[in-house]
């Protein structure tokens, strides 16, 4: 961990210092708006990173989808979206419903089994505080989600006697050394997505029955956002960012 004055925000570690990561967030589509871009230069650094999603996201869409057949668009759109990124690791959790998901015992367990699975020195979640100021960043289900990830993360993934029969199963507790929030109230760092805003944009573009409505409005929206977010943080003119709130755990 770097050394730092107390109360100033912890500098992520070095990629080189990462070789796996773990997303975790309620719907498809919400890490791809909230950090493709991020996502797709930590592939191109060599990272290893998994997509974990809580939910299939059946209640959204902007037409008349049959609803039954939603969860199979989303899985299929959500796959196809980090194939643009380079994750070829997609994984849903099972029995949550959109728009009902709480950060309950179980879907903690399932998140802390993921993450003794996968292993990951830095974990990417949603804000479990709510973020007044863009009240649509923080749907309910993303509150959930990211409340029930950081609880899985500390303490239960590290505790050998959170759910025992994860020890039985071979998955041995592990140590998050870094998470990375989105959306949230305090944002900490910035990633210049420059190079990689053209891969958020197409990835964006497959999850079609959330975005197709959109049109070219998309690139537009989502250069705007990082735009912003560049000048918050001072960025050179032109360039494009994505933020994040750090936690650096040790």
């Amino acid at each position: 961990m770097t050394e730092r004055t107390f109360g100033e925000p912890p500098t992520p570690r070095p990629d080189q210092d990462i070789s796996r990561v773990l997303v975790v967030a309620a719907h498809p589509d919400d890490c791809d708006f909230g950090a493709a871009g991020t996502i797709a230069r930590w592939v191109d650094t060599g990272l290893s990173v998994t997509i974990l999603l809580c939910t299939h996201g059946e209640q959204g869409g902007f037409d008349d989808t049959n609803r039954e057949q939603m969860p199979a668009i989303r899985e299929r759109e959500q796959i196809a979206a980090s194939a643009v990124l380079g994750v070829k690791d997609v994984r849903f959790l099972q029995g949550h419903r959109d728009g009902w998901l709480e950060p309950s015992w179980e879907l903690q367990r399932q998140i802390v089994e993921v993450i003794r699975d996968v292993q990951p020195q830095r974990v990417l979640i949603q804000s479990p505080e709510r973020w007044y100021e863009r009240i649509q960043a923080s749907h309910p289900d993303h509150l959930a989600a990211g409340e029930a990830a950081i609880r899985a993360v500390y303490p239960a993934s590290e505790n050998r006697y959170a759910w025992p029969e994860l020890i039985e199963a071979g998955l041995e507790p592990w140590h998050v050394n870094e998470i990375w929030i989105m959306a949230h109230p305090q944002m900490t760092h910035v990633v210049d997505i420059t190079d990689t805003f053209d891969r958020k944009v197409a990835a964006l573009q497959a999850h079609e029955s959330q975005t197709g409505h959109m049109g070219a409005q998309l690139e537009g929206l989502l250069r705007g956002w990082g735009g912003g977010v560049a000048q918050m943080f001072g960025l050179e003119q032109g360039r494009l960012g994505e933020s994040f709130h750090i936690m650096d755990l040790g």
